[in-house]
């Protein structure tokens, strides 16, 4: 058994902005900042977002978790009209729902996400783009955890537990758009699949050495293939 473990921003969806802009309204409204200037949000998790945007603007360590709760819970109430918005909603990248009701359709593989989101934001990104979330048997979400590299192992114990049974490192595929997607389940050899619908090209996905890398996920068989034998 396979578990297929989608990213979501980027690779499933893009929501052109709406979760970097959401973000940036809840962190001047709690700190009075958007947070230090050229701050990437991409591969990370909200958590991890938050924090390094207080550290960079001279917060103190200390005073990250105080703050934390309050703007990851005006973030959420910021994201809304964002994704709700005539041209500032979400979209599905190509490919994405013909390989999601492939990959639903096989009695060998599970279907899964891995993303940075909490999954309340999640949530409502992906019924933004017409995704339905109940599709996805299990999950690891940047509420789980704030470090990227964490995420997989909480996922694999999730499908252990609807299995019943130990899941191999190596039977996870994760699907993802960046390098941090390709490199955080390395550690217990988890498989990835890079899909260059983000901010990262074919070359620049490449060079991190994926076990396969596709511009989109439009090739329905071979993404299918590439789960398969990653």
């Amino acid at each position: 058994m396979k578990i297929a473990l989608f990213d979501i921003d980027g690779t499933l969806l893009w929501t052109q902005g709406a979760g970097k802009r959401a973000m940036e309204r809840a962190l001047m409204a709690v700190i009075g900042n958007t947070g230090p200037e050229g701050h990437r949000y991409d591969g990370k998790t909200d958590r991890q977002i938050v924090r390094e945007a207080l550290l960079g603007t001279g917060h103190d360590a200390s005073r990250v978790d105080v703050h934390m709760d309050e703007i990851i819970a005006r973030y959420l109430v910021e994201l809304e009209p964002e994704l709700d918005g005539a041209h500032t909603g979400a979209f599905v990248l190509p490919g994405v729902h013909a390989i999601l009701d492939a990959v639903h359709e096989q009695d060998d593989i599970m279907l899964g996400l891995l993303t940075g989101n909490v999954v309340s934001g999640a949530e409502r990104k992906l019924r933004a783009a017409g995704i339905n979330a109940g599709r996805f048997v299990v999950g690891a979400y940047g509420s789980d955890h704030e470090a990227r590299p964490e995420l997989p192992p909480i996922a694999r114990a999730r499908a252990e537990a609807v299995l019943g049974r130990p899941v191999q490192g190596s039977d996870c595929v994760i699907i993802g758009d960046t390098p941090m997607d390709v490199a955080c389940g390395r550690p217990m050899g988890a498989r990835a699949i890079a899909v260059a619908t983000g901010h990262y090209d074919v070359a620049a996905l490449t060079a991190c050495a994926p076990d396969a890398v596709f511009a989109d996920l439009s090739d329905t068989a071979a993404v299918l293939e590439a789960i398969r034998v990653a």
